[in-house]
């Protein structure tokens, strides 16, 4: 009985090594509570801004009533888009690193490398691709193709941490999809999908792998 006992731990010891050098494992699901909270606020501050309601059409600003296009539109919403990255991109990486830390993980690693080059490369096609929209008008199919492409990104990422992001990769593609067919509706469903959606699934990760 003692023998099959140190098997198993020592089966269990290698599991475990197998997958810290193939799994970036120190990702933290506060990371995502508080890209979660910034979105949220991102979303907030766009809809104080143009004065309308949670359901309100803000496409109807992109356009001044003489029919031009209205750059102060533009501008609001790069600058607010832009201090929610940031933000995220901050805050992600300083809880990631607290954790690698207490765990004695490495922070860069191949696996960390790995993660990043499939996470971002979608992520940097679909920003372009959403400039080329915005380039011939269709400014409408922006917001669900952000969703779209982050899902994408977080799928394909997936296979280098925990399987988690799987689902809230695919839930981004869902929500993307569905945002396709309410065109004008794109604030609404970026504040479900990179606000509320974040802040489940932070908050799943972080009771799950970190309480």
């Amino acid at each position: 009985m003692t023998n099959q006992q140190e098997h198993l731990e020592t089966l269990q010891e290698i599991r475990s090594l197998m997958e810290r050098s193939s799994r970036f494992l120190s990702l933290s699901g506060l990371s995502g509570v508080f890209a979660g909270i910034f979105a949220l606020a991102g979303a907030v501050a766009a809809y104080l801004y143009f004065d309308i309601s949670i359901t309100g059409n803000y496409l109807l600003y992109s356009v001044r009533s003489d029919g031009r296009i209205n750059m102060d539109f533009y501008t609001f919403f790069f600058a607010d888009a832009g201090s929610v990255l940031v933000l995220s991109l901050i805050f992600s990486f300083v809880f990631s690193f607290r954790k690698a830390k207490r765990e004695g993980l490495k922070i860069w690693d191949k696996t960390a490398k790995r993660l990043a080059v499939n996470l971002f490369l979608p992520l940097i096609a679909g920003g372009f691709f959403c400039l080329v929209m915005l380039y011939h008008g269709y400014i409408g199919l922006v917001a669900p193709a952000t969703l779209l492409f982050y899902g994408l990104a977080l799928l394909n990422a997936s296979k280098y941490t925990f399987n988690d992001l799987r689902f809230l990769g695919l839930s981004q593609i869902a929500l993307g999809l569905i945002s396709a067919l309410f065109i004008g509706y794109g604030l609404l469903f970026w504040a479900l999908g990179f606000g509320v959606l974040h802040i489940i699934y932070g908050t799943a990760m972080y009771f799950k792998y970190e309480k």
